[in-house]
C-alpha cells in the first residue's frame, strides 16, 4: 500500500500545496481520499488524469471535495469520452450539493462522470481495500476513515475536533494522517479542529506508528504547529504534510 501526499493545505490552498486529497494505492487501484480545491492539477504529476478508481468524500466542505467539479468535466467531455463513471462514496446529498457549486441542475447532476453512493459509518470494501468509516466531530456531517490492505493500515481525521472514534480509527494503524489547523492555545473551539498537540495525543491514544500533521492553514506558522506536536506525549516519529510526499507501507 503506497500513500502520496496530493494536497494537504486547510481550508483553503496554500502557495506549496492544493487542499486535502490523498492518493491510497495497491494491486494497482487507485484509491481518492478527499478531492480538494487546486488537487485536480497536481494529481495528475502522480498519475494519469482518467486513472482514478474510486473516490471517498470525508465531508462536503469546499476544500475537501470542490475538485469533483473539475474532475466531472474531464470525464464527461474528454477526448474519449464517456469514460467509466468513478464510484464515489459521500456524504448523503453530495450528487445535489456539487451540483450546485458547478451551477447545474439537480439531474442528471455530475452522475454522468460519478456513481454517488451514501457514506455511512462502518466497514466495506473499496476495491482492494477495508475501508472503516466513522463520525467525527465537524460542525457538518464528516468521517474519519481506515483504510486497511495487506495486513499495514493508513488512518485519516478528514476535519475533526477532538474525537475518541478517530482514536479507534488509529488504533495501532502505520500511518495517521491527522489534522492540525490550529495553533494550540488556552480555550479553542470545541467540535471544529485540532491543534498539533492535540494530534499528537490522539496518535499515543492509538498507539499510531506515524503521525503526520496535514490540514495545515497558510496562515499558521508550521514550526509552531509542529513544535506543538512534540508536546502531545506521543514518542513515534512526527512530520508535517507535504504535497508530493510519498508514504510506502509495503
Amino acid at each position: 500500500m503506497k500513500v502520496t501526499i496530493i494536497g494537504c493545505s486547510g481550508s483553503f490552498p496554500g502557495p506549496d500545496s492544493p487542499a486535502s486529497c490523498y492518493l491510497v494505492e495497491a494491486e494497482g487501484f487507485r484509491l481518492l481520499l478527499d478531492f480538494g480545491a487546486g488537487a485536480l492539477g497536481v494529481l495528475q504529476r502522480h498519475i494519469g488524469l482518467y486513472d482514478v478508481d474510486a473516490i471517498c468524500l470525508s465531508h462536503l466542505h469546499a476544500d475537501h471535495c470542490l475538485d469533483m467539479c473539475g474532475y466531472h468535466v474531464a470525464r464527461t467531455y474528454g477526448p474519449e469520452a464517456p469514460y467509466p463513471r468513478v464510484p464515489v462514496i459521500a456524504p448523503a446529498d453530495a450528487s445535489k450539493r456539487l451540483a450546485a457549486a458547478y451551477g447545474m441542475p439537480d439531474e442528471p447532476a455530475l452522475e454522468t462522470a460519478f456513481d454517488f453512493r451514501t457514506l455511512t459509518p462502518g466497514t466495506f470494501e473499496v476495491g482492494p481495500f477495508t475501508l472503516t468509516a466513522r463520525l467525527v466531530n465537524h460542525p457538518v456531517e464528516a468521517y474519519g476513515f481506515r483504510v486497511s490492505h495487506g495486513g499495514r493500515a493508513i488512518a485519516y481525521s478528514g476535519d475533526t475536533g477532538e474525537s475518541a472514534e478517530l482514536v479507534k480509527l488509529a488504533e495501532d494503524a502505520d500511518l495517521m494522517l491527522c489534522e492540525a489547523s490550529f495553533v494550540d492555545r488556552p480555550g479553542l473551539p470545541a467540535d471544529l479542529h485540532l491543534s498539533g498537540r492535540q494530534a499528537a495525543v490522539h496518535a499515543a491514544k492509538a498507539r499510531a506508528g506515524r503521525l503526520v500533521l496535514t490540514h495545515l492553514v497558510p496562515w499558521n506558522d508550521q514550526a509552531t504547529v509542529l513544535d506543538d506536536a512534540s508536546r502531545g506525549g506521543y514518542g513515534g516519529p512526527i512530520e508535517l504534510a507535504r504535497s508530493g510526499a510519498v508514504y510506502d507501507l509495503a
